[in-house]
């Protein structure tokens, strides 16, 4: 290798760790501009405990995104995560209280069952080429009636034998579920760039036929990418389980919505190829504290509903914007 060939690549690197950086400090900003206006309009929002409230209680829509994240650069969507969610739930609360399983067992069959209704997704959608749109949606309903099925379209109580995974650690204020949460979107973010796995998400997404046309078959990364959203679909099941103290096969209704809004927002493209964990994750936040800064001044939720989707339509012709430039 020339010297000239290696100046050449450690420019592009260095480029590229530029670019990286910027789009940090870029969401960094923007969540600071958000808390600097709500705490301006709002004596009560600069606060330890409003800071508190927020930190546990992202985890569970914190570890969905992680996955949708996955989903939207392979150049799919999920439109399930929200019924597997329900679906996992129930059947954890089944198993834990119901039929006395301990609770190490009852969470592995529910990120199972996670894992299976993903897995399912990802295989007859790229196995029949069907759109993940309409695969997705097919499971929203699929899982949501399971979980109406195994509840008898009851809530169950499960107790405090689970609170302590989502109850703030004394002298550090946030819970285990969200230094969890963080490990998974540090997870998320080196699987992303170091594995194999990574590398065909970004290629399968930025130009599916192209990677077949190479010889490579598509079929694997995309199941195993489904079934990844599956199974931290089934994980965030356990996380909202043990802070509501009950298991609904009503939750995890608009969780979609708010997983998609957060990526989006973190800056992954809905046309797949592009995309950041750590971004998503800055998104989450923004969606939480914008949530959160809104009620604090009294809006209604209707009114949190519309300046929400405002916020999601800016991010989205951002995005349309950059892939123009690009």
């Amino acid at each position: 290798m020339s010297a000239n060939t290696v100046r050449e690549t450690s420019a592009n690197n260095s480029r590229a760790w530029q670019q990286v950086l910027l789009q940090y400090a870029g969401m960094a900003l923007a969540l600071i501009v958000l808390v600097t206006v709500f705490s301006i309009k709002s004596k009560t929002f600069f606060s330890a405990a409003t800071f508190t409230t927020i930190a546990n209680s992202i985890p569970d829509l914190t570890i969905v995104a992680v996955g949708m994240t996955f989903v939207l650069i392979v150049g799919g969507i999920d439109l399930s995560v929200g019924s597997v969610l329900a679906l996992a739930s129930s059947i954890f609360a089944i198993l834990l209280i119901d039929w006395h399983w301990p609770l190490w067992g009852a969470g592995i069959i529910a990120v199972l069952c996670g894992g299976i209704c993903g897995g399912i997704n990802g295989f007859v959608s790229a196995q029949y080429r069907i759109p993940a749109f309409i695969v997705t949606l097919g499971m929203l309903e699929i899982a949501r009636g399971g979980a109406y099925l195994v509840t008898n379209s009851e809530t169950k109580y499960v107790g405090s034998s689970i609170e302590w995974a989502t109850e703030p650690i004394t002298n550090l204020a946030v819970s285990p579920a969200f230094l969890f949460s963080v490990l998974v979107v540090l997870a998320g973010q080196w699987m992303l760039h170091q594995t194999v796995l990574g590398r065909m998400t970004v290629a399968i997404g930025t130009n599916a036929e192209t990677v077949r046309m190479s010889g490579i078959r598509t079929l694997p990364t995309l199941l195993s990418i489904y079934t990844l959203c599956g199974a931290l679909c089934g994980i965030a099941a356990l996380i909202q389980t043990s802070r509501l103290s009950t298991a609904d096969p009503n939750s995890g209704a608009g969780l979609e919505l708010a997983a998609i809004a957060a990526c989006v927002i973190g800056g992954t493209s809905l046309r797949g190829g592009s995309g950041s964990v750590i971004n998503t994750f800055f998104g989450v936040l923004i969606v939480s504290v914008l949530q959160s800064g809104l009620a604090q001044m009294g809006a209604s939720d209707p009114m949190k509903r519309i300046v929400t989707g405002l916020v999601i339509i800016f991010a989205v012709l951002i995005d349309s914007l950059r892939s123009k430039q690009s």
